[in-house]
């Protein structure tokens, strides 16, 4: 009986771990040109303020280019910008 259940238990936990990255494969990208504030605060290290702050930066310089513009942003550096690189995009 306790050899079933561990190897339920294992078998849960290889589905978990097979089931990660479809998950991350279906999630839509945030596009900073045209996302909400709230929208943006779903980012990873980024709050009302830095989202704030994204929008008033698109509406001041325009769109962004690139991800990697997202840096230009006060208070969002390498960390920020690594965190989200994936799930970002300007199209």
């Amino acid at each position: 009986m306790r050899k079933r259940i561990l190897k339920m238990a294992a078998c849960l936990a290889v589905i978990s771990i097979l089931m990660v990255p479809v998950h991350m494969l279906a999630q839509e990208k945030i596009n900073l040109n045209t996302a909400t504030l709230e929208e943006l605060t779903q980012l990873k290290r980024i709050g009302p303020v830095y989202a704030q702050r994204i929008i008033d930066y698109r509406e001041t310089y325009g769109p962004f280019e690139k991800i990697e513009d997202i840096m230009k942003v006060k208070g969002i550096g390498p960390k920020t910008f690594d965190a989200n690189k994936d799930i970002i995009t300007v199209e």
